[in-house]
């Protein structure tokens, strides 16, 4: 694949070449025009892979739009661009696990594959440990409809990297429920298997917290809404982050950056 790198920007075709711009990563790039056709992928005898892959690969992309949907809420300034990427990447990891299913039609079985998604960082260049250094904790009840990010007394100014102003922080606790995704032939695509309880969330922030002052510790408590009945067939991700705000005259704004927010947990 050619790559440009001259002053002139721009996308399409000319001649037997097409420019593009390809989300995530800087420049324009270029290709041959050409390959195979629609009629061909989607029918021909030598492309049955390659719709075997594209038919997993869609139940993958819906397993982890769940997960962004879930958890919408705080995906405009806790994810970077790349992240739905990057969770459909895992859920295929999670697709070739599973051995009771034909290729092109294996399950997306996270409720036995939940370790692909423990630690979790939805911004890849900002880890919460680099950010958050604080001793804490994390429980959940054993129903799985609620859980608790428990932490410990500490002192902000030491043990949070936050950005140059920020003069307090929230913590977060977030529960997300995502059920595992089946082939449906009646339909032909991918869905959840509990649909009721599949994208149900909550999102609980402690106090505005000054960054100069010692915080004396708490315990933040999530609890799905509607006493929901989980079965085996869905998985709650408890997710933990920290967002910086300046306080100005009783009125707290947030940053746009170092916010960041990590799956600590999958039960």
């Amino acid at each position: 694949m050619a790559r440009q790198k001259g002053l002139m920007k721009y996308v399409g075709t000319i001649g037997d070449v097409r420019h593009f711009k390809i989300k995530g990563q800087q420049g324009f790039f270029a290709g041959m025009v050409g390959g195979p056709t629609a009629e061909q992928v989607n029918n021909a005898p030598e492309f049955e892979r390659t719709r075997e892959n594209m038919n997993e690969f869609g139940g993958c992309a819906r397993a982890g739009k769940s997960v962004r949907t879930a958890l919408s809420a705080l995906m405009s300034k806790m994810a970077d661009s790349q992240v739905t990427g990057r969770l459909t990447s895992i859920m295929k990891k999670i697709n070739l696990e599973d051995g009771t299913e034909a290729r092109g039609y294996r399950k997306v079985e996270i409720s036995t594959q939940r370790n692909y998604l423990l630690g979790f960082e939805f911004d890849k260049k900002l880890s919460l440990n680099g950010v958050f250094n604080a001793p804490y904790d994390v429980e959940h009840t054993v129903g799985r409809e609620s859980a608790d990010f428990i932490i410990a007394p500490f002192n902000p100014a030491d043990l949070i990297a936050a950005p140059s102003g920020t003069t307090h922080f929230r913590l977060i606790n977030a529960l997300a429920v995502v059920s595992d995704f089946v082939y449906n032939a009646t339909t032909g695509t991918y869905e959840p298997d509990d649909i009721l309880n599949n994208e149900l969330s909550i999102v609980e922030y402690s106090d505005y917290i000054p960054l100069n002052t010692a915080y004396a510790g708490s315990t933040l408590t999530a609890t799905l809404p509607g006493t929901p009945t989980l079965g085996t067939n869905v998985t709650v991700l408890q997710c933990i982050g920290i967002e910086f705000f300046q306080e100005v005259n009783g009125n707290y704004y947030a940053f746009n950056s170092g916010n960041c927010l990590r799956i600590e947990d999958a039960f």
